[in-house]
């Protein structure tokens, strides 16, 4: 099902997390965008755009992990 991963390497995964995922970097928009979801404050479309967009690189980093530690289990 996520035979897709497999295309991806560690390298290009880690490097968009760091930029997109981290960016603006003072704070993190990620970050921001988390704690306005937590706080029940995340109402405007921008601001869900954002946390999808600079959540996506870390949401594919986890299920790499995930698939890699699965494959090795099997």
């Amino acid at each position: 099902m996520l035979q897709w991963l497999d295309s991806l390497s560690w390298g290009w995964i880690v490097l968009v997390c760091v930029t997109l995922g981290l960016a603006p970097f003072n704070p993190p928009h990620v970050l921001e965008k988390l704690g306005m979801l937590w706080q029940g404050e995340l109402v405007r479309p921008i601001d869900w755009f954002d946390l999808v967009m600079h959540g996506a690189p870390w949401v594919v980093l986890v299920l790499k992990a995930v698939a890699v530690l699965l494959q090795r289990r099997s």
